[in-house]
């Protein structure tokens, strides 16, 4: 029932699989090693956000295959859909997962499965999303108003920089399910409130969708048109439909646009001059985080990594903003993308341009 006490005899154990799975075992979606070392689910919300798929899940997957490669890795992507999250996340925990880490699409009907999971004892991890009134293990994350207040500092300097001391803009929120969106929304409006820049309108975009983003902004332009000045979207798949609308319109010069996530598209767009900024978090740090955590719940130990906050062992990483001045300096020396990656023929000239070679 991957109670407690079965991590702990697995545990006796344990180094003599690891040893064992080192000729050629590693941890896999739906792949059986040899020797079970343990089971551990990780569900991710949706695809929509490059993130996931790119960097969380790979880079997960690989850490937890370095420090346990006799582990079983079970895999679900939700697609943005919470039904679909509770059935993966019932048949999880009927394999009989150790330990589950959780990025929720819905939060508030997430708790529902903390609960399922803590009644069969397996811990929950809280992945990059918060969930509430909930009996989770660790969470992991960034500050979330700190991401706001980076995103709208950076947009009010550029503006002001222009001579926009008092211009308009829109703003392209979250989705509306997701906690971590009402952060990015709160701390972004600590700083464009009281900077004197205008906000227009605001949407909050369900789901995260670019679709719906772009659908949103197209009106927008329609309404406003050259009257606005800036725009603060809240990730990079908002800011790519932001943008896709401007370019439909003919709107020329673009307004400086926000983003969050480093997704290459948008740093291709920042070096193209089409997005102004992303935010950089260290998602291949919060996904090693998350899996060391996993181990450490599998052989029945606490969680060592961050501090208790509100009765729960928490980490909140510090996000970074990415302009074209610091691409180097960022996403590159961190190594999340290649020059190679970012500079491909139809940015070549542009990166030549921004130094960035």
């Amino acid at each position: 029932m991957g109670s407690y006490l079965n991590r702990a005899a697995r545990g006796v154990g344990i180094l003599g699989i690891m040893a064992a799975a080192l000729v050629g075992c590693a941890a896999g979606t739906g792949t059986t090693p040899s020797g079970d070392a343990g089971r551990i689910a990780l569900l991710l919300p949706e695809s929509k956000t490059t993130r996931y798929e790119a960097v969380d899940h790979p880079r997960f997957e690989e850490h937890l295959g370095e420090i346990c490669p006799g582990c079983q890795l079970i895999y679900s992507n939700a697609d943005g859909d919470a039904s679909k999250q509770q059935q993966q996340a019932e048949s999880a925990l009927t394999q009989n997962v150790d330990v589950l880490v959780l990025d929720a699409v819905d939060t508030s009907s997430a708790r529902s499965i903390v609960a399922a999971a803590n009644a069969r004892g397996v811990p929950v991890i809280a992945y990059d999303r918060e969930i509430s009134d909930a009996d989770i293990a660790y969470f992991v994350s960034f500050k979330g108003e700190a991401v706001g207040e980076l995103q709208a500092t950076v947009l009010v300097e550029s503006m002001q920089a222009g001579g926009m001391r008092d211009g308009n803009i829109i703003m392209i929120n979250g989705s509306p399910t997701d906690p971590n969106a009402a952060d990015f929304k709160a701390g972004a409006h600590a700083v464009i409130d009281a900077s004197g820049l205008n906000v227009l309108a605001e949407y909050d975009s369900p789901d995260w969708s670019p679709d719906k983003s772009q659908d949103w902004a197209a009106g927008q332009v329609v309404q406003h048109r050259d009257r606005i000045d800036g725009v603060y979207a809240a990730n990079d798949g908002t800011a790519g439909g932001a943008i896709a609308a401007f370019k439909a319109a003919g709107l020329h010069p673009l307004p400086p646009v926000t983003g969050q996530d480093a997704e290459l598209a948008a740093v291709q767009r920042i070096i193209a001059g089409d997005q102004y900024m992303t935010v950089y978090k260290a998602m291949r740090t919060q996904a090693r985080a998350a899996a060391d955590a996993a181990f450490e719940l599998l052989m029945g130990d606490p969680v060592s990594a961050g501090r208790d906050v509100n009765g729960v062992r928490t980490t909140l990483l510090e996000p970074i903003a990415v302009t074209k001045d610091n691409i180097m300096d960022t996403v590159v020396a961190d190594g999340l993308y290649t020059v190679e990656q970012i500079c491909t023929s139809e940015y070549a000239a542009a990166c030549a341009d921004a130094g960035i070679e």
